[in-house]
């Protein structure tokens, strides 16, 4: 029966053939075929080159940074992708746009974005799995979502996620070059002096807790968030807005800390305290069971059509009746 299966998944494996040209002549084998085969990213290939799936002139080859000479013949071979571990549940995500390459959606707070520990299911991507997985052409040889950026889980807003290889590659790459357009909001604690300012510092774990993020001196990645404050309620809350220039792990949440104005609702990063609130907000504060920030605009460009793309997802109803009520303190400013 083994023998059998083994049989029928290379009978429905995905074949390419190519020839080395002499201008390509001398460069490594992976990169080579990344370039000839677009719809595969290079780590694929090379995941595909350790499974012997590569033939030279016949003959299995498995060296990523051999050089290719002109003339050379290759074939290499793409198992179909296997099933994705996580479950596919049918849970409801809102869907903002999707193709046979990209879904951009609506993720609500309380979603976790990817399964890990403690939480085994119930996730983005197990939402995604029941959705389109007949229309996943496989990440790394697994029928899954492609994810190239995240929300925390408290956090709402847009998200795009990759269908395939190479729409997962390209979209990947303009998050490393900051090529994305990514604009948040949020109410705060208090009310920031200035009406819009930069915070530029360097970001990494917290020393003394590794379950938060801190603002470091050395070893830290480049952070940089541009604010601006949208609304006042009173001096005690804010509608901020917040354009990301790069993306780190809990950046707007440490950025905003940093500045004396936390995120209503974030306990990780704010206050627990709530006895400096007036008193029709601090029953809504004491409540909440999400952070305030929220994901409105994500603009990038298609990845395989070059296609501008631009999404704007009003924040939930929740911002403005909590600012709202921050408001009845005292005459809006």
């Amino acid at each position: 029966m083994a023998a059998d299966r083994t049989a029928a998944d290379e009978a429905a494996a995905t074949s390419f053939a190519r020839v080395v040209e002499p201008a390509d002549a001398g460069r490594r084998l992976d990169a080579w075929l990344a370039a000839v085969l677009p719809d595969l990213s290079r780590s694929r290939i090379q995941a595909l080159l350790d499974q012997g799936q590569v033939l030279r002139d016949g003959q299995k080859v498995s060296q990523a940074s051999r050089k290719v000479r002109a003339g050379e013949s290759y074939r290499l071979a793409v198992p179909p992708p296997t099933a994705a571990i996580p479950a596919a549940q049918a849970i409801d995500v809102g869907v903002l746009f999707e193709d046979e390459h990209l879904i951009v959606v609506a993720k609500p707070a309380g979603l976790v974005v990817h399964p890990g520990p403690g939480h085994d299911d119930g996730t983005l991507v197990n939402a995604l799995l029941a959705r389109c997985g007949g229309s996943l052409s496989g990440i790394g040889g697994v029928a899954r979502p492609g994810i190239v950026h995240r929300l925390d889980k408290d956090v709402s807003g847009v998200m795009v996620v990759a269908k395939h290889d190479r729409a997962h590659t390209l979209l990947s790459g303009q998050f490393t070059v900051h090529s994305i357009h990514r604009i948040y909001e949020a109410i705060v604690r208090g009310l920031p002096a200035k009406a819009e300012g930069t915070v530029d510092r360097p970001l990494g774990r917290d020393p003394f807790d590794r379950k938060r993020m801190a603002i470091v001196r050395s070893g830290g990645k480049r952070a940089v968030t541009h604010w601006r404050r949208l609304a006042a309620a009173g001096t005690r809350a804010a509608r901020v807005e917040c354009r990301l220039e790069t993306g780190r792990t809990h950046q707007i949440r440490v950025h905003l800390a940093s500045l004396g104005h936390p995120i209503l609702g974030d306990r990780l990063y704010g206050p627990r305290r709530t006895g400096d609130l007036p008193e029709a907000a601090r029953p809504l504060v004491e409540r909440l069971d999400r952070i305030l920030l929220h994901a409105r605009k994500l603009g990038f460009e298609h990845p395989i059509t070059g296609q501008r793309l631009e999404f704007d997802l009003p924040p939930p109803p929740l911002f403005e009746e909590v600012l709202g009520a921050f408001r009845t303190d005292g005459p809006p400013d």
